[in-house]
């Protein structure tokens, strides 16, 4: 490692509050070769080193005002829709510092140490990756290429719910093989019109996890906003602050109320929202 590279070392191990001025001139190679190395040795100084310094690593991805609004706002759709549901992960961090070309901002959550999944608490994960679409169009009437990679992964539980776990009423205890890497198959081990039932019950499970998070986020509209003003004015939120702007969760993390009216309202959510007619 070169002497500047030295030197990004030394601004991200710095045990002093982190002063992206400091790093200044560092190129995002010379950052993220610092940053790699540092945690490989252990001995990044704090969070909030790493994320001050995360944010200097991405700092040439440059979005237009409007875009990193928009962004804010899919971003705080994430968090809360996570926020007040159930069977969600348990947030830990949500960020508008882009991470690539392709990643403008990220939700993150601890994993729950799960081995089996009930057909509600994949329901929820299905409204969670839907809150960032959602909160698009309910701030401004319009939505975006941004949930494209969302709304894959809606599609792929969708339809491993109606076709690998038995979890559909109307195509019954069938478990059908699933295609390699996720991708929708083109050759399909069932009739033509088993494909076509299987297409509308996933359209159907989709609708419904759209339409709940619709709810919910409409609901919560004030507390969305809140949230994606911080993250406009902080940029990464840890959970302490969205606890400062939602207030505590109203569930555990085994999925259990912690008590009050926000648990109760939430429970009443229901998981057969009534489809949307087009």
């Amino acid at each position: 490692m070169g002497p500047h590279g030295q030197s990004a070392l030394a601004c991200a191990t710095s045990a002093a509050p982190f002063d992206p001025t400091g790093c200044a001139g560092f190129s995002r190679s010379i950052c993220s070769n610092a940053l790699t190395a540092s945690r490989a040795a252990g001995v990044l100084a704090s969070l909030e080193a790493a994320h001050g310094f995360e944010s200097c690593v991405w700092l040439e991805q440059v979005l237009t005002v409007e875009d990193k609004r928009r962004v804010a706002h899919h971003e705080a759709g994430h968090a809360v829709t996570g926020w007040f549901l159930r069977h969600a992960s348990p947030l830990l961090k949500v960020s508008i510092v882009p991470r690539g070309v392709a990643a403008l901002g990220y939700a993150q959550y601890v994993p729950k140490e799960r081995k089996l999944y009930t057909k509600e608490q994949m329901m929820d994960t299905m409204c969670m990756m839907m809150g960032g679409r959602v909160a698009e169009f309910v701030f401004f009437g319009r939505i975006s290429t941004g949930a494209q990679d969302d709304l894959q992964k809606v599609t792929n539980l969708a339809y491993s719910l109606v076709t690998s776990y038995g979890m559909n009423d109307k195509i019954g205890n069938r478990s059908y093989p699933q295609p390699d890497g996720g991708q929708l198959a083109s050759q399909r081990p069932y009739s033509e019109a088993t494909a076509e039932l299987v297409d509308e019950e996933v359209r159907e499970l989709a609708q419904q996890a759209y339409e709940r998070t619709l709810k919910l986020l409409t609901e919560k509209k004030e507390l969305t906003q809140q949230l994606a003003e911080r993250l406009l004015e902080k940029e990464v939120l840890l959970k302490e602050d969205v606890v400062s702007i939602l207030g505590e969760r109203p569930w555990n993390d085994d999925g259990v109320a912690t008590g009050g009216t926000a648990a109760a309202a939430c429970s009443n959510l229901s998981l057969t929202a009534p489809t949307h007619k087009s």
